[in-house]
This record gives C-alpha cells, sequence and structure tokens, in this order.
C-alpha cells in the first residue's frame, strides 16, 4: 500500500499539496479515533497527557512528519515520483548516520562503509543534474529526525497516530476553513467523488500503518526491515514505468551506488543475526540443565545499532509518507 500511494494522490488534483496535507491530518484523526473506540484503547490517553515531556516530543513529531507528508505529496503531483523514492531508499543511511552523531553509536565497518558509498551516491546525483537532490535528503532527513523523536517518546503505532494528528487537526481545519472563506477549497467544488477521495486520506494513512503494526508481532524485526525496501521499490517502479520519468545514465548510477550500499547493510545485517542466534545456541547447550537457561539473552532478530535491524528503514510506528 505504501509503494502504491503515488497512485493516488494525482488523484485529489486540481487541490494543491497542502489543501491535501490539511484533509489528510483532520481525516486521518476520524479514521484512527474510530479505529481506537472500536479496540476500546484510550487508557493511555490519560497518561500521556500527565507526561509533559512526551507530549513535547509528540509535537515535535507531528511538525517534522507534517514537513515529510508535505513534501512528498508535493512531489509526486509535481512529477518527482523517482527522486521521492529515492529519499526512502536513503533513509536507512541518514538513520544510521544519526545514530553515530546524536546517539554516540558505534558501526561496524561494513555500516561504515555503506554510508561511505551513499554519501557517494548523493555526490553523483548532484553532479549529474547540476542541483542536490534536495526532494530526496529533506523527506529521509524529516523521516530519519521523526524515527529518532519516536525512538525517544516509545510509543505505540496506533496511539502514536493519533496524538500527533491530534496535534496536527486544529492547525489544518483551521486552514481548510480559512481556504474555504477566500473561495478556494476543492472539497465541494469538484463534487462527491472529489469529497470521498479527500475523506480516503485518512483510509490511506491509518490502514498501512495499522497493518504495519500487526505485522511488527508476528515476523521478525530483520524480516519486516527488509520488507520496508518493497515500498520505495515500488515507487521507484512507478516513477519510471508509469509516470514515465527521465532516467539519464548519472541517475542510474546514482541510484545503483545506493543499492549497492543497502546490499551491504542487509548482508551485513542477516550476518549478525545469523552469529548472534547461533552464539545464543551455544550458550544454551553449554548451560547447565538447572535452569540456567532461564538467565541467557534472548537472541535478537535483527541487529540493531539504533533501536533498528541495521540498513533498514525504521521500524514501528514510522510510516512512509
Amino acid at each position: 500500500m505504501w509503494g502504491l500511494v503515488p497512485l493516488f494522490w494525482p488523484l485529489l488534483k486540481p487541490a494543491g499539496a497542502i489543501e491535501i496535507l490539511a484533509h489528510r491530518m483532520v481525516w486521518s484523526l476520524g479514521f484512527v479515533a474510530l479505529a481506537l473506540l472500536v479496540v476500546r484503547r484510550w487508557a493511555w490517553i490519560p497518561e500521556l497527557l500527565r507526561q509533559p515531556r512526551k507530549l513535547a516530543y509528540l509535537t515535535l513529531a507531528a511538525s517534522v512528519i507534517t514537513v515529510n507528508w508535505g513534501l512528498y505529496i508535493w512531489a509526486v503531483n509535481a512529477g518527482q515520483v523517482v527522486e521521492a523514492s529515492l529519499g526512502y531508499f536513503i533513509n536507512p543511511l541518514v538513520t544510521i548516520a544519526m545514530g553515530v552523531l546524536l546517539l554516540g553509536e558505534r558501526l561496524r565497518p561494513v555500516q561504515w562503509a555503506a554510508v561511505g558509498v551513499g554519501f557517494a551516491a548523493v555526490v553523483v546525483l548532484a553532479a549529474g543534474s547540476g542541483r542536490l537532490p534536495w526532494i530526496s535528503l529533506v523527506l529521509a532527513f524529516s523521516f530519519a529526525t521523526y524515527g529518532l523523536i519516536k525512538k525517544k517518546v516509545n510509543i505505540g503505532g496506533l496511539e502514536s497516530l493519533a496524538a500527533e494528528t491530534a496535534v496536527q487537526f486544529l492547525p489544518a481545519l483551521g486552514y481548510l476553513v480559512w481556504l474555504s472563506a477566500a473561495g478556494r477549497s476543492t472539497l465541494t467544488s469538484e463534487g462527491p467523488g472529489h469529497l470521498a477521495l479527500l475523506a480516503a486520506t485518512g483510509v490511506v494513512t491509518a490502514v498501512p500503518l495499522i497493518c504495519f503494526g500487526a505485522a511488527a508481532i508476528r515476523v521478525p524485526l530483520s524480516t519486516l526491515g527488509l520488507l520496508q525496501y518493497l515500498a520505495p521499490a515500488f515507487q521507484f517502479g512507478l516513477g519510471v514505468l508509469y509516470f514515465h520519468e527521465a532516467m539519464p545514465p548519472e541517475r542510474w548510477a546514482g541510484f545503483g551506488l545506493v543499492w549497492a550500499a543497502l546490499m551491504m547493510l542487509t548482508w551485513d545485517a542477516l550476518r549478525t543475526v545469523r552469529r548472534t542466534r547461533a552464539a545464543a545456541a551455544e550458550a544454551a547447550a553449554a548451560a547447565p540443565a538447572t535452569g540456567a537457561t532461564a538467565a541467557l539473552p534472548r537472541p535478537t532478530s535483527g541487529t540493531n545499532p539504533s533501536a533498528e535491524p541495521a540498513g533498514t528503514a525504521p521500524a514501528a510506528a514510522h510510516e512512509p509518507a
């Protein structure tokens, strides 16, 4: 669903990116509130309201993801689907770099090499096009920053989306009211089909996240991280094959370097998972049969330099645009 979402945003024209973004915020809160009502998960709200630090972090997260969502919608409708997909390909590299620079985390040699190759890819793309791939960089850095904030908040995906859209709701609603008063709203001027599509932005936002949260507790984290590469891969394919965006040789070279870096990270992550499991199995076999195995550390399902599998996109509660 995340990979196919570029097919949806153009359907909302002639609404502009900011109007679509505002509708996405408003309708997302309605859909998520309904989902919370169905599953009866309200107990976290009073607890959250008593934690101003968490509320501040969630407000910051809402601001950052607003930039990410808005730029992604604009990029798709402006014919920049390929460059937008690049942002989510390089996001794991930015996430790892932030872990090192901001959290003091240590990287293995392969991870350092992958980050270096990713930086080289940006240089190649910038040299080939005569400008920095700013759409990709803003999407990657905003999403990585969002993931960093969410790491500190540590709240479930559905609850987090509810809190963030609650923060976004009043400014978004105010903008829509102003737009309508100025006679520039497309909500009622383009027919009931257009209205239904605008309302569907809440479903398009929330349903993939809910499915992702359900998957996160059912499959290993390393598998989940690898599956997240499907979204930008689908987006890239749509940009080239469906929207027929230009792919000159230098752009292929830049993407090739990014994909090489992601392959290095994936190989390193899988190798580390196998080693961790093998070491845990050996320790369990060597432990006395008197219950000492209960004290053994549980093998992880993925490497974890920044609370996610090394070289994967940010995990639970990090929804692509």
